[in-house]
């Protein structure tokens, strides 16, 4: 069946299922009733002569022909949205809106609860979606298709077809609990690769770019484990004796808590690059650019304009000499 018009409310409503993977949220998040949006999916059907979800054994799965549509559909509801909704920044605080946030979960906890109070102080009516990667592999992916407003990644290539901005630069400094001998006096690359490591990985390689560092340096360590994010990296290494690797800034806020000891990684280890990515389909919507500036604000970057690319990221001195804990805001 060939469609040729189709109620935008039809639309949203299939914005929404695609999203939630469920009738039931996505009724919830439209406040319609569960049948109302159960007969709009109905007609979403007939319409485009395809079941757009089917039932697998983790719920509701979006068929092929779904997912082709999605990342269209999604623009068309973000045009709509962008005619019909504030057209200044100043109107802001009537703004009533969900955003996306894909981010790795360390980040999250770092500057979370900074932009969600930036947010509310002056939008209320705002609502933030904030995304782990364990949601998506593919950062890319998931802006290009409109699952994600923003994508905060570390360490990605640049896409040619989304647009991106360095947020910041941040170094790594070794970890150990409190009391543990690297703790006290210089650490050199033999006393650092003398204990075993825990490392981060989200994919769970065992060997990276600090194992190359220091098979040069003639010396090699003993990966104990991988773990995928450098939060739970820090909770294992301040109960045992395992050494690690963590940004600088994560591991200064969670050292008092978890009883930490930093020193400087006797390695020229290159910092993690934080950068911002988004479709340019949202580049001229107000309040995709004020949540931008929001997120730039949490990270300690100053308000006001940033062309993609025309930034220069803040870099955190790394630590130095003994090792007293010193503390950051998160990147």
């Amino acid at each position: 069946m060939k469609v040729t018009s189709l109620d935008l409310n039809l639309l949203i409503v299939l914005d929404a299922v695609l999203e939630e993977g469920s009738v039931t949220a996505a009724a919830h998040r439209l406040n319609l009733s569960v049948p109302a949006a159960s007969r709009a999916l109905g007609r979403l059907r007939t319409a485009f002569a395809d079941p757009l979800l089917v039932r697998s054994s983790r719920g509701m799965k979006p068929t092929a022909h779904a997912l082709a549509l999605r990342p269209r559909v999604r623009a068309l509801v973000e045009d709509a949205q962008n005619l019909l909704g504030p057209a200044e920044e100043d109107t802001v605080a009537t703004l009533r809106r969900a955003f996306a946030v894909l981010a790795p979960e360390d980040l999250i906890g770092c500057f979370g609860s900074d932009l969600l109070t930036r947010m509310r102080a002056e939008a209320p009516g705002v609502q933030l979606r904030l995304l782990s990667e364990g949601r998506a592999a593919d950062e890319g992916a998931t802006v290009r298709e409109g699952a994600a407003d923003i994508a905060i990644s570390v360490n990605t290539p640049k896409e040619a077809d989304l647009r991106s901005e360095g947020l910041v630069r941040e170094p790594l400094l070794g970890v150990v609990r409190a009391g543990h001998p690297l703790s006290h006096g210089h650490v050199t690359a033999a006393r650092f690769a003398a204990w075993e490591h825990i490392v981060v990985s989200r994919h769970g390689r065992l060997h990276t770019a600090t194992d190359r560092l220091l098979e040069a340096e003639g010396v090699r360590r003993t990966v104990a484990a991988s773990v995928p994010d450098f939060t739970t990296a820090l909770r294992l290494i301040a109960t045992s004796d395992l050494v690690g690797i963590a940004p600088a800034a994560l591991a200064r806020n969670l050292a008092d808590q978890l009883q930490l000891a930093l020193f400087p990684v006797p390695l020229d280890l290159k910092p993690l690059r934080i950068s911002l990515l988004w479709h340019p389909r949202r580049e001229n919507d107000p309040s995709h650019q004020w949540l931008l500036t929001r997120i730039r604000e949490a990270a300690g970057r100053p308000a006001g304009r940033h062309g993609a690319g025309s930034s220069t990221p803040r870099r955190v001195p790394a630590q130095e000499g003994a090792h007293p804990v010193q503390r950051g805001t998160c990147p």
